[in-house]
């Protein structure tokens, strides 16, 4: 008997040491109670606890959790029925807080994100929810946050994963968008042809001008050829002028000293142009009229005669 109860005393003192020591791993805290009464909190490490009296209450991870929110149906602002759900992130930053202001901590959670994820998205209408999805984040972590903070968390991000709208409704805003998308089609098309009209306008019209200054200087050379050959048939004309007012001056000068060649040649010349304009005039009709070739010819010979006399006084 002696020896059962000293081997009964040694494993009871090896029981009772193995009971006073806790270990705390890194990233946790453990709550210790005293006949049930909170009592203090083990950081990471070695700890000594009175055995038989004080007991590990909660071990609590301090490290960042993730929650899944499970998917729910919300009512829109519009009536319309949607899917949604999402991930909660959250912190222990005071764990006696954590562990006993509140009973079941996850579950707590869900639910308050659950209620305010139904609140937050209730009033608004579908288009903002598909198209805010970072300010109903910002909101929900916002209120969430503001709740659990007594119960000593954090609650560090709340993300939407999915917001599934009704079938019909996701059909219809299927084909808006093709519709959409075939109206900007069209409109680049339009705006396609536009652009090439107004471009083969615009070529036209720089040819037409081009013609036009093309034309212009034509016109230009035109202009200035006729100018020319004006300029020459009168500076012709001027010397066939200076040329008969020369021929008439000799005539003139030969009359007045009694040179009876000088009138036959003034009167055949007078006579001759006569018969060019009569000759050429455009009426038609038939003329008669004497003719003596005699005196012609004699003018002629007095042409002649008046040729060798110039010839034979002009200086040499």
């Amino acid at each position: 008997m002696g020896v059962f109860f000293f081997y009964a005393l040694v494993i009871f003192a090896i029981v009772t040491l193995f009971k006073g020591v806790v270990t705390v791993p890194q990233g946790k805290e453990y709550t210790i109670e005293r006949f049930g009464k909170y009592r203090a909190t083990f950081t990471p490490g070695l700890h000594w606890l009175v055995p038989w009296v004080d007991r590990v209450g909660r071990k609590l991870s301090l490290m960042e959790q993730v929650l899944d929110v499970p998917s729910q149906e919300v009512i829109t602002k519009d009536n319309a029925m949607v899917g949604v759900d999402g991930v909660v992130f959250f912190q222990i930053l005071d764990a006696p807080k954590a562990a006993y202001e509140v009973q079941n901590l996850e579950l707590a959670i869900m639910q308050l994100t659950m209620t305010n994820l139904r609140t937050v998205m209730g009033s608004m209408d579908l288009d903002e929810l598909l198209s805010q999805r970072d300010h109903i984040n910002a909101k929900l972590l916002s209120v969430v946050d503001e709740a659990t903070t007594p119960w000593g968390i954090k609650v560090t991000r709340i993300e939407i994963k999915d917001i599934r709208p009704p079938t019909d409704l996701v059909d219809s805003m299927a084909r808006q968008m093709k519709a959409e998308r075939e109206k900007r089609a069209n409109i680049l098309e339009a705006e396609g042809f536009r652009q090439a009209a107004i471009l083969k306008a615009e070529g036209e019209r720089q040819s037409q001008i081009l013609i036009a200054e093309g034309e212009k200087q034509q016109a230009i050379l035109d202009a200035e050829g006729r100018k020319e050959a004006a300029f020459r048939d009168a500076e012709a004309r001027e010397r066939q002028a200076e040329a008969e007012a020369r021929a008439t001056m000799m005539v003139s000068q030969a009359i007045e000293k009694g040179d009876v060649q000088a009138i036959n040649y003034f009167v055949a010349t007078k006579y001759i142009e006569a018969l060019g304009r009569i000759a050429t005039s455009p009426n038609e009709k038939l003329v008669l009229m004497p003719l003596e070739a005699g005196n012609v010819i004699g003018a002629l010979g007095g042409i002649a005669e008046l040729t060798k006399k110039a010839a034979s006084g002009a200086p040499k």
